[in-house]
């Protein structure tokens, strides 16, 4: 029950950018690059709790660890994919590690690929 609650769309964009410590054209613009999908109802953006949460860990991983946006739209997708990203608990857990880990695991894929077949 907590988790459908979670998703349940709430907060008009005005209430949600003052939740999130965010201006409403933040949030729109993250809805354009694809980081954001809040559900709609007559044209009108309601935002989760879920979403509430995703837009903070965006701001983390933009402000505090220094990755642009389109950085912020391939880890939350690899994330999502394999839900790695949550802890025990279901919030989301991501550390510098984290990122290294993924990185170095990606390049040594490519490496092998593209040294292999030809």
């Amino acid at each position: 029950m907590k988790n459908r609650r979670a998703t349940r769309p709430l907060y008009v964009i005005s209430i949600a950018a003052d939740l999130a410590g965010l201006h409403p054209r933040t949030l729109r613009i993250y809805e354009e690059k694809g980081l954001l999908s809040p559900q709609r109802r007559n044209r009108i953006r309601l935002y989760s709790d879920r979403d509430i949460e995703r837009v903070r860990l965006i701001r983390h991983f933009t402000q505090d660890m220094g990755v642009n946006l389109a950085g912020v739209k391939l880890l939350l997708d690899v994330y999502e994919h394999q839900e790695e990203g949550r802890g025990p608990d279901g919030e989301w857990v991501f550390t510098r590690r984290t990122v290294r880990l993924r990185r170095a695991h990606d390049d040594n894929e490519r490496e092998g690929k593209g040294g292999r077949g030809r």
